[in-house]
């Protein structure tokens, strides 16, 4: 069985928690508790290039506040 998560024709949504993190979140999978769909259900491509535009500090915003 393969990754779901590395699907090339697979849907993701774009997933952010309360620290800002992002995350490529295959589509038919539940949202899990503490995340929010940022970018609904779309190819992996344009959830990657959100992604890569959207989270340009990788530090948790906690940190980022200090």
């Amino acid at each position: 069985m393969s990754n779901p998560f590395e699907t090339p024709d697979g849907t993701f949504l774009v997933l952010v928690n309360d620290e800002g993190q992002h995350s490529l979140w295959p589509a038919f999978v539940e949202v899990p508790a503490g995340w929010t769909v940022a970018l609904a259900e779309t190819d992996r491509q344009t959830c990657l290039a959100y992604v890569e535009e959207h989270w340009t500090d990788m530090r948790p915003l906690s940190l980022v506040r200090r």
